[in-house]
């Protein structure tokens, strides 16, 4: 995907700094001197648009060089000798440690009933529910 992305922006880059030499070609030949060349607003928006694309290829590089620096480290690792496991007795006994020094905290306690809004009282509130017989 990275490689597809990124002849879609050398593309774009190409078109639009062809774009910016055909602007520059036709103010020039009008006569327009150089300081107002570069305050034109259509130059002015070339240059700012090769300029993103100039930074999305460099993020695109970047990302290409992270994954080129990933895959020598994964080659390392898997031509290199598998460590020894002899630290495993230490981890159990800090763990055990831990356990002591936790306290398990009591229950909360339930709090009283509300009174509900609405005008019911709190005994209708409170009526046990008779069970429907079949």
């Amino acid at each position: 995907m990275a490689l597809k992305w990124k002849k879609i922006q050398m593309r774009q880059k190409a078109q639009v700094e062809q774009e910016l030499q055909n602007r520059l070609s036709f103010l020039s030949g009008k006569g327009i001197e150089a300081r107002k060349i570069d305050k034109d607003p259509l130059v002015k928006k070339l240059r700012a648009h090769i300029k993103a694309v100039g930074k999305r290829l460099k993020v695109i590089a970047d990302n290409e060089k992270k994954m080129e620096d990933m895959a020598k480290i994964k080659a390392a690792r898997a031509a290199a000798p598998p460590k020894e496991q002899g630290g495993k007795g230490e981890k159990p006994k800090k763990a055990a440690e831990e356990g002591k020094g936790k306290k398990i905290k009591g229950e909360k306690k339930a709090a009283p009933p509300k009174a509900q809004e609405g005008g019911k009282s709190q005994k209708a509130a409170e009526a046990p529910v008779k069970p429907i017989q079949e």
